[in-house]
């Protein structure tokens, strides 16, 4: 979906007519009844105010809704959400493997523009460094902004914090749903030792941006 951009236009600029009289007193000082000299008329007509329109963060959804589509800055203009529901062992669900440049997004968790907790997404990273999960690992980093966007809806986040842990510890909080609200994107990385197999796993956590929100500085 394409967002048109409204260029703003000044309406009217100020216009200044300056009239001056100058007389040297010295012409003046015989005179008995000397001229007096005229102020200067300045006439201003005020510029029309023009709206400026808010910056698109600015702009975030304030309440939850269901991603379809994410953009992710230096890497992908739009890439597909999908929502795919917990395994059986309460785990987030992934992507079908044949789809190498799709996000899941965790059904039934924690939604984008919520008030707490955490988003959760991932991606696939494949041997031969063609998915999206590979084109993550190469180019995303702290200070890049991400948009979620669904429904009509966007919610902006920049990136704060990118780890990397080994798969065998895991990362404990990782499906928190109260706490600063943030997204995670979860990718295999690492080493690939078998079928679906990585020796660690990068984690990148990502706070809201715009007018209400609390973005985290970036240095």
């Amino acid at each position: 979906m394409t967002r048109r951009r409204t260029t703003a236009t000044v309406a009217a600029a100020v216009a200044v007519a300056l009239v001056a009289c100058l007389v040297a007193w010295w012409l003046l000082r015989d005179d008995p009844e000397p001229e007096q000299a005229v102020e200067p008329i300045v006439t201003v007509t005020p510029a029309t105010p023009v709206p400026v329109p808010k910056p698109m963060c600015d702009r975030s959804a304030r309440e939850g809704f269901v991603p379809t589509a994410i953009s992710v800055e230096g890497v992908v203009r739009r890439a597909p959400v999908l929502a795919v529901p917990r395994t059986s062992r309460d785990v987030p669900g992934v992507p079908p493997v044949s789809e190498k440049h799709v996000f899941a997004w965790d059904l039934g968790g924690v939604e984008p523009a919520s008030a707490m907790g955490n988003v959760l997404l991932n991606t696939h990273t494949w041997p031969d460094g063609s998915a999206m999960g590979n084109a993550l690992l190469g180019a995303l980093d702290v200070g890049d902004q991400i948009v979620l966007r669904g429904d009509g809806k966007f919610a902006c986040y920049r990136v704060a914090e990118r780890i990397e842990v080994r798969d065998v510890d895991g990362f404990p909080g990782y499906k928190s749903t109260d706490g600063p609200p943030q997204i995670v994107i979860i990718v295999c990385s690492g080493q690939r030792t078998g079928p679906g197999q990585w020796t660690h796993r990068t984690l990148w956590f990502a706070s809201p941006i715009g007018a209400e929100s609390n973005p985290t500085p970036v240095s």
